[in-house]
């Protein structure tokens, strides 16, 4: 098999697996006519899996992971948005997507933050340590005092954080919640997090 034959397999593979997941998801509200449309209902059906188990994806994340080309993505996406199977925000730096009519303002903007590294880990160690301190942060998370501050600020600024009294998560049990539905999408501390989650939902910040 030649390198751009188990690429193409690799690819195929990668779609069926999320339009599997798609297909069987309430995502899949488009009609067999309007996947008939185009026939290409595999591509469009891994994209609405992969948004369901990934929301708040940007798009070069969605165009790399599931291995299509840019125009290809863009085709796909903007005829699920047509369809109100998914819909986009920006949130200041990146154009995201999720599924449609399934997160308020405050979740949005919550999976945005939550698909950038450092605000994420802050986010899970304020939920995991309420009285961490920015020191105590920039230490767990092997980041500047500086960066810590730059993206409380941020945070802040989103409504995710209150910096009134150290530093404290907004609608804690929200952000707990997407984190421990989206784990898998995540990383390990969010895993982790995830594992431990019964000890924390009593948590109120």
């Amino acid at each position: 098999m030649t390198g751009s034959e188990e690429v193409d397999e690799t690819k195929r593979a990668t779609l069926r697996r999320f339009a599997a997941v798609g297909a069987a998801s309430p995502l899949a509200r488009f009609s067999e006519s309007a996947q008939a449309d185009t026939g290409e209902s595999d591509a469009r059906d891994a994209i609405a899996g992969y948004l369901s188990t990934t929301p708040g994806a940007h798009f070069s994340k969605i165009r790399d992971d599931l291995r299509l080309g840019t125009g290809e993505t863009q085709h796909h996406l903007r005829r699920l948005e047509e369809l109100d199977v998914v819909e986009s925000y920006s949130d200041g730096d990146y154009k995201r997507f999720v599924p449609a009519d399934r997160f308020d303002s405050f979740e949005k903007n919550a999976l945005g933050y939550l698909r950038r590294s450092t605000p994420r880990g802050m986010l899970v160690e304020l939920l995991r340590n309420p009285s961490s301190s920015a020191s105590d942060l920039a230490s767990v998370l092997e980041v500047s005092a500086p960066t810590v501050s730059k993206y409380a600020g941020q945070l802040e600024d989103a409504g995710l954080l209150s910096r009134t009294d150290g530093y404290a998560v907004e609608r804690p049990e929200t952000v707990l919640l997407l984190l421990v539905r989206y784990a898998d999408s995540f990383d390990e501390r969010t895993a982790s997090l995830a594992r431990e989650a019964d000890k924390l939902i009593s948590y109120h910040g």
